[in-house]
């Protein structure tokens, strides 16, 4: 009895350790949507009053959760009854991860005018007007995440679709939870370094103090952060949508192998080529669509 306790503890640890490796590897797999996932957050919660950056960014992290509660038992009845959908999500999550990674290129070097909407911490707005504008933006990122949050699940559980279903749920339970308390929990951060950086400077005593000092860097280092890490989003978007088209696709897998290069520049090469074949069609189809609407 006691003998068959202790083999059960060892299956246990067995399990346990090849979760923390396999999470591992679903963590570095899902890096890139989570790159990306923190820096249209950032953006998506900044911009209001600064006692209400807080609330709102909770408001998003329970959508955020609730997300992951939805998206997660449909992820695990598809891998256990019809897996090859997962590839097929998997290569379309691909194809729209490339298609935000090209179209963020092409934004940079082409950039269009964008209608300017109306700032939510003007002063003409009455407080009703100002919590529906929150409302509606609170939805908008919970929508978003939405996406955001059905592309991690399902990259993190092709990491480890060869597994048993027990370590299936583990793995990829963990990286949504990590998506959601780490990606916010970042973010909370991030919008708050501004205000940190005034009261640095309220509280400084000399013009030449170092908490003065500190405080002007974290005033200016906000916006720099967010297009830096609009940036390094973009880049890890075609990466990650990269290697899913070179690993599931047999055309570019034989193709990669063929190429002797380093395996970063060929995922980036596929993934920027693939997203601005998907870019050209869409902007295509708006041009149609907006020919036959006019």
């Amino acid at each position: 009895m006691a003998s068959g306790f202790f083999v059960l503890l060892d299956d246990i640890a067995a399990i346990m350790d090849d979760v923390a490796v396999m999470s591992k590897v679903a963590a570095k797999k899902t890096a890139g949507i989570l790159g990306d996932d923190l820096a249209v957050n950032a953006e998506k919660a900044s911009g209001f009053a600064s006692s209400r950056e807080l609330p709102v960014l909770w408001a998003i992290s329970k959508g955020s959760l609730l997300n992951k509660i939805i998206i997660l038992p449909i992820a695990f009845l598809l891998s256990a009854f019809f897996p090859i959908a997962i590839i097929i999500i998997l290569v379309l999550g691909g194809l729209f991860l490339a298609y935000e990674g090209a179209e963020k290129i092409y934004e940079f070097i082409f950039p269009h005018k964008h209608e300017e909407s109306e700032g939510i911490t003007d002063e003409v707005l009455t407080e009703e007007e100002i919590l529906v504008i929150e409302k509606e933006k609170v939805k908008s990122a919970i929508i978003t995440d939405f996406i955001l949050s059905v592309e991690i699940v399902i990259i993190a559980l092709g990491t480890v679709m060869d597994q048993p279903l027990i370590q299936k749920i583990i793995v990829t339970s963990i990286i949504a939870l990590v998506a959601t308390i780490g990606v916010y929990g970042i973010v909370a951060l991030i919008v708050r370094m501004d205000e940190a950086g005034f009261k640095l400077i309220k509280y400084s005593k000399s013009e030449k103090s170092l908490s003065r000092f500190i405080g002007n860097l974290l005033v200016k280092a906000l916006p720099v952060v967010i297009k830096s890490l609009t940036v390094i989003g973009t880049i890890a978007l075609l990466l990650v949508a990269g290697g899913i088209f070179v690993h599931y696709i047999p055309f570019f897998h034989h193709l990669s192998e063929e190429i002797k290069i380093p395996s970063i520049i060929k995922e980036f090469t596929v993934g920027l080529v693939l997203g601005f074949i998907v870019l050209l069609f869409v902007n295509m189809f708006k041009k149609i669509f907006k020919k036959k609407t006019a």
